[in-house]
Protein backbone atom coordinates (compact mmCIF):
# COMPACT_ATOMS: atom_id res chain seq x y z
CA UNK A 1 0.00 0.00 0.00
CA UNK A 2 2.27 2.62 0.50
CA UNK A 3 4.79 1.45 -2.45
CA UNK A 4 1.44 2.87 -3.78
CA UNK A 5 0.85 5.82 -2.18
CA UNK A 6 4.60 6.87 -2.65
CA UNK A 7 4.54 6.08 -6.19
CA UNK A 8 1.15 8.07 -6.84
CA UNK A 9 2.10 11.66 -4.71
CA UNK A 10 5.88 11.21 -6.21
CA UNK A 11 4.30 11.58 -9.70
CA UNK A 12 1.52 13.69 -8.96
CA UNK A 13 3.64 17.32 -9.38
CA UNK A 14 3.96 16.45 -13.12
CA UNK A 15 -0.21 15.47 -13.22
CA UNK A 16 -1.46 19.50 -13.19
CA UNK A 17 -5.19 18.00 -14.41
CA UNK A 18 -5.43 16.15 -11.35
CA UNK A 19 -4.23 18.50 -8.89
CA UNK A 20 -6.58 20.76 -10.46
CA UNK A 21 -9.73 18.24 -10.02
CA UNK A 22 -8.28 17.93 -6.65
CA UNK A 23 -8.65 21.45 -5.83
CA UNK A 24 -11.57 22.56 -7.77
CA UNK A 25 -13.46 19.21 -6.01
CA UNK A 26 -12.46 20.61 -2.96
CA UNK A 27 -13.90 23.89 -3.12
CA UNK A 28 -17.38 22.48 -5.15
CA UNK A 29 -17.68 20.39 -1.89
CA UNK A 30 -17.74 22.74 0.58
CA UNK A 31 -19.40 25.40 -1.73
CA UNK A 32 -22.11 22.93 -1.68
CA UNK A 33 -21.99 21.98 2.27
CA UNK A 34 -22.07 25.88 3.23
CA UNK A 35 -24.88 26.50 1.38
CA UNK A 36 -26.89 23.62 3.02
CA UNK A 37 -25.91 24.00 6.53
CA UNK A 38 -24.45 27.79 7.01
CA UNK A 39 -22.60 29.11 9.87
CA UNK A 40 -23.54 32.83 8.88
CA UNK A 41 -25.42 34.97 6.62
CA UNK A 42 -22.97 36.47 4.50
CA UNK A 43 -23.93 39.52 2.93
CA UNK A 44 -22.03 40.09 -0.49
CA UNK A 45 -21.72 43.36 -2.16
CA UNK A 46 -23.69 41.57 -5.62
CA UNK A 47 -24.03 38.04 -5.50
CA UNK A 48 -22.08 34.61 -4.59
CA UNK A 49 -21.19 33.95 -7.75
CA UNK A 50 -19.23 37.86 -8.39
CA UNK A 51 -17.36 36.91 -4.96
CA UNK A 52 -16.19 34.13 -6.01
CA UNK A 53 -14.94 35.42 -9.14
CA UNK A 54 -13.28 38.24 -7.51
CA UNK A 55 -11.36 35.41 -5.32
CA UNK A 56 -10.86 32.86 -7.91
CA UNK A 57 -8.75 35.71 -9.70
CA UNK A 58 -6.52 35.49 -7.20
CA UNK A 59 -6.36 31.75 -6.82
CA UNK A 60 -5.33 31.32 -11.01
CA UNK A 61 -2.98 34.29 -10.36
CA UNK A 62 -1.37 31.81 -7.40
CA UNK A 63 -1.72 28.52 -9.83
CA UNK A 64 0.31 30.29 -12.42
CA UNK A 65 2.97 31.33 -9.38
CA UNK A 66 3.33 27.98 -7.89
CA UNK A 67 3.64 26.61 -11.46
CA UNK A 68 7.08 28.29 -11.48
CA UNK A 69 8.04 27.61 -7.76
CA UNK A 70 7.43 24.02 -7.93
CA UNK A 71 10.53 23.89 -10.38
CA UNK A 72 12.70 24.77 -7.66
CA UNK A 73 10.45 22.64 -5.43
CA UNK A 74 11.26 19.98 -6.91
CA UNK A 75 15.07 20.84 -7.23
CA UNK A 76 15.26 21.59 -3.77
CA UNK A 77 13.84 17.78 -2.41
CA UNK A 78 15.94 15.82 -5.04
CA UNK A 79 19.00 17.92 -3.89
CA UNK A 80 17.99 17.00 -0.12
CA UNK A 81 17.92 13.91 -1.20
CA UNK A 82 20.97 13.42 -3.11
CA UNK A 83 22.78 15.31 -0.81
CA UNK A 84 20.91 13.19 2.73
CA UNK A 85 19.95 16.67 3.90
CA UNK A 86 17.57 17.40 6.34
CA UNK A 87 16.01 15.64 9.64
CA UNK A 88 14.82 12.64 7.95
CA UNK A 89 17.94 11.55 6.26
CA UNK A 90 19.77 12.23 9.78
CA UNK A 91 17.70 9.76 11.52
CA UNK A 92 17.02 7.64 8.62
CA UNK A 93 13.38 7.70 9.00
CA UNK A 94 10.99 4.97 7.28
CA UNK A 95 8.09 6.33 5.16
CA UNK A 96 5.50 7.12 8.30
CA UNK A 97 8.45 9.11 9.75
CA UNK A 98 9.69 10.81 6.82
CA UNK A 99 5.50 12.01 6.34
CA UNK A 100 5.41 13.23 9.48
CA UNK A 101 8.49 14.97 10.08
CA UNK A 102 7.86 16.48 6.51
CA UNK A 103 4.40 17.32 7.14
CA UNK A 104 5.42 18.79 10.72
CA UNK A 105 8.06 21.00 9.01
CA UNK A 106 5.91 22.40 5.83
CA UNK A 107 3.00 23.28 7.82
CA UNK A 108 5.67 24.81 10.84
CA UNK A 109 7.24 26.90 8.30
CA UNK A 110 5.20 27.13 5.24
CA UNK A 111 1.43 27.48 7.43
CA UNK A 112 2.22 29.17 11.13
CA UNK A 113 5.48 30.41 10.36
CA UNK A 114 4.97 32.71 7.88
CA UNK A 115 1.33 33.66 8.44
CA UNK A 116 2.63 35.39 11.53
CA UNK A 117 5.61 36.96 10.21
CA UNK A 118 2.80 38.52 7.45
CA UNK A 119 0.95 39.94 10.74
CA UNK A 120 4.01 41.07 12.64
CA UNK A 121 6.08 42.69 9.25
CA UNK A 122 4.14 46.18 8.03
CA UNK A 123 5.76 45.62 4.84
CA UNK A 124 4.32 41.76 4.95
CA UNK A 125 1.25 42.79 6.47
CA UNK A 126 -0.23 45.30 3.42
CA UNK A 127 -0.31 42.52 1.10
CA UNK A 128 -1.80 39.55 3.64
CA UNK A 129 -4.46 42.78 4.31
CA UNK A 130 -6.15 41.43 0.75
CA UNK A 131 -7.02 38.09 1.95
CA UNK A 132 -8.38 39.96 5.55
CA UNK A 133 -9.87 42.25 3.71
CA UNK A 134 -12.95 39.45 2.41
CA UNK A 135 -16.31 41.03 4.51
CA UNK A 136 -17.63 37.64 3.18
CA UNK A 137 -15.86 34.66 4.33
CA UNK A 138 -16.48 31.66 2.81
CA UNK A 139 -15.10 28.66 0.72
CA UNK A 140 -13.28 30.71 -2.21
CA UNK A 141 -11.51 32.87 0.79
CA UNK A 142 -8.85 30.34 1.48
CA UNK A 143 -6.83 31.18 -1.83
CA UNK A 144 -7.42 34.57 -1.72
CA UNK A 145 -3.35 35.86 -1.47
CA UNK A 146 -2.07 38.73 -3.41
CA UNK A 147 0.63 37.47 -5.72
CA UNK A 148 3.75 39.17 -3.87
CA UNK A 149 2.53 36.79 -0.93
CA UNK A 150 2.40 33.47 -2.13
CA UNK A 151 5.75 34.41 -3.80
CA UNK A 152 6.55 34.96 0.64
CA UNK A 153 4.65 31.88 1.15
CA UNK A 154 6.87 29.87 -1.45
CA UNK A 155 10.01 31.03 0.15
CA UNK A 156 9.13 29.66 3.58
CA UNK A 157 8.20 26.51 2.41
CA UNK A 158 10.97 26.15 0.91
CA UNK A 159 12.78 26.28 4.28
CA UNK A 160 10.30 23.61 5.78
CA UNK A 161 12.25 21.56 2.88
CA UNK A 162 15.37 22.54 3.70
CA UNK A 163 15.32 21.61 7.39
CA UNK A 164 13.25 18.37 7.09
CA UNK A 165 14.44 17.24 3.87
CA UNK A 166 10.90 16.21 2.70
CA UNK A 167 10.87 14.11 -0.69
CA UNK A 168 8.36 14.90 -3.17
CA UNK A 169 5.61 12.14 -2.12
CA UNK A 170 5.73 13.80 1.37
CA UNK A 171 5.53 17.67 -0.08
CA UNK A 172 2.67 16.35 -2.17
CA UNK A 173 0.97 15.01 0.50
CA UNK A 174 0.94 18.08 2.53
CA UNK A 175 0.26 20.31 -0.35
CA UNK A 176 -2.66 18.01 -0.93
CA UNK A 177 -4.26 17.87 2.66
CA UNK A 178 -3.20 22.14 2.89
CA UNK A 179 -5.66 22.87 0.01
CA UNK A 180 -8.65 20.47 1.40
CA UNK A 181 -7.42 22.06 4.83
CA UNK A 182 -7.85 25.85 3.21
CA UNK A 183 -11.44 25.38 1.81
CA UNK A 184 -12.79 23.20 5.04
CA UNK A 185 -11.55 25.90 7.42
CA UNK A 186 -12.66 28.87 5.35
CA UNK A 187 -15.77 27.33 4.27
CA UNK A 188 -19.12 29.18 5.75
CA UNK A 189 -20.39 25.88 7.17
CA UNK A 190 -22.11 25.08 10.31
CA UNK A 191 -20.05 22.41 12.77
CA UNK A 192 -21.86 21.06 15.47
CA UNK A 193 -19.53 21.89 18.51
CA UNK A 194 -19.22 17.85 20.01
CA UNK A 195 -17.17 17.46 16.25
CA UNK A 196 -15.48 21.34 15.72
CA UNK A 197 -14.23 21.15 19.22
CA UNK A 198 -12.09 18.18 19.94
CA UNK A 199 -10.70 18.70 16.10
CA UNK A 200 -9.71 21.69 17.02
CA UNK A 201 -6.97 20.12 19.86
CA UNK A 202 -4.97 18.78 16.75
CA UNK A 203 -6.43 20.45 13.76
CA UNK A 204 -7.80 23.68 12.61
CA UNK A 205 -11.44 23.75 12.95
CA UNK A 206 -13.61 25.79 10.63
CA UNK A 207 -14.39 28.31 14.23
CA UNK A 208 -11.29 28.27 15.44
CA UNK A 209 -10.03 29.71 12.25
CA UNK A 210 -13.13 32.42 11.65
CA UNK A 211 -11.68 33.83 15.17
CA UNK A 212 -8.59 35.00 13.08
CA UNK A 213 -10.92 36.43 10.78
CA UNK A 214 -13.00 38.77 12.90
CA UNK A 215 -12.41 42.07 12.40
CA UNK A 216 -10.80 43.26 15.50
CA UNK A 217 -7.51 42.58 17.31
CA UNK A 218 -6.53 40.73 18.88
CA UNK A 219 -8.46 37.86 17.30
CA UNK A 220 -6.89 38.98 13.59
CA UNK A 221 -3.97 37.94 15.26
CA UNK A 222 -4.67 34.70 16.58
CA UNK A 223 -4.97 31.08 15.35
CA UNK A 224 -2.37 31.24 12.72
CA UNK A 225 -2.23 27.75 11.88
CA UNK A 226 -2.29 26.00 8.37
CA UNK A 227 -3.56 22.51 8.78
CA UNK A 228 -2.59 21.76 12.42
CA UNK A 229 -4.16 23.76 15.48
CA UNK A 230 -0.96 22.36 17.62
CA UNK A 231 1.54 25.19 16.68
CA UNK A 232 -0.98 27.73 18.05
CA UNK A 233 -1.54 25.69 21.32
CA UNK A 234 1.96 24.90 22.02
CA UNK A 235 3.37 28.90 21.18
CA UNK A 236 0.75 30.89 22.75
CA UNK A 237 -1.70 32.48 19.88
CA UNK A 238 -4.69 30.44 20.18
CA UNK A 239 -7.82 32.22 20.93
CA UNK A 240 -11.82 31.47 21.46
CA UNK A 241 -14.55 33.45 20.08
CA UNK A 242 -18.29 32.06 20.11
CA UNK A 243 -18.72 31.95 16.33
CA UNK A 244 -22.02 34.06 16.77
CA UNK A 245 -19.92 37.14 17.72
CA UNK A 246 -17.90 36.62 14.86
CA UNK A 247 -17.66 39.82 12.51
CA UNK A 248 -15.44 39.85 9.33
CA UNK A 249 -13.70 42.57 7.29
CA UNK A 250 -11.25 45.05 8.83
CA UNK A 251 -11.55 47.09 11.37
CA UNK A 252 -8.86 49.67 9.97
CA UNK A 253 -6.06 49.70 7.54
CA UNK A 254 -8.62 49.24 4.41
CA UNK A 255 -11.99 50.56 3.31
CA UNK A 256 -13.77 47.46 4.11
CA UNK A 257 -16.17 48.91 0.90
CA UNK A 258 -13.30 47.75 -1.48
CA UNK A 259 -13.38 44.18 -0.39
CA UNK A 260 -14.13 42.98 -4.06
CA UNK A 261 -12.63 45.71 -6.11
CA UNK A 262 -9.95 43.43 -8.05
CA UNK A 263 -7.87 46.25 -9.25
CA UNK A 264 -7.68 48.28 -5.62
CA UNK A 265 -6.97 44.72 -3.77
CA UNK A 266 -3.91 44.11 -6.07
CA UNK A 267 -2.48 47.68 -5.96
CA UNK A 268 -3.48 49.08 -2.99
CA UNK A 269 -0.79 46.98 -1.02
CA UNK A 270 1.91 48.77 -3.00
CA UNK A 271 0.76 52.40 -1.21
CA UNK A 272 0.16 53.35 2.11
CA UNK A 273 -2.65 51.49 4.02
CA UNK A 274 -5.43 53.80 5.63
CA UNK A 275 -5.38 53.87 9.31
Amino acid sequence: MWDRIIEYFSDLEHHPVQRMILLVGGLLFFWIIEGAIPLLQLSYKKTKVRHAAVNFGFTLIHLIIHTFLAILIVKLSDWCRSEQFGVVYWLNANVIGTIIISFLALDFFGGWLVHITEHKVYLLWKFHVVHHADNNVDVTTGLRHHPIESVLRGLFFFAGIFVSGAPMYAVMIFQTLLVLSAAFTHANISLPRWIDVPLSYVFVSPNMHKVHHHWQQPYTDSNYGAVLSIWDRLLGTYKKLDAKEIHYGLDRYYPNEKDEDFLTLMKKPFGQLDK
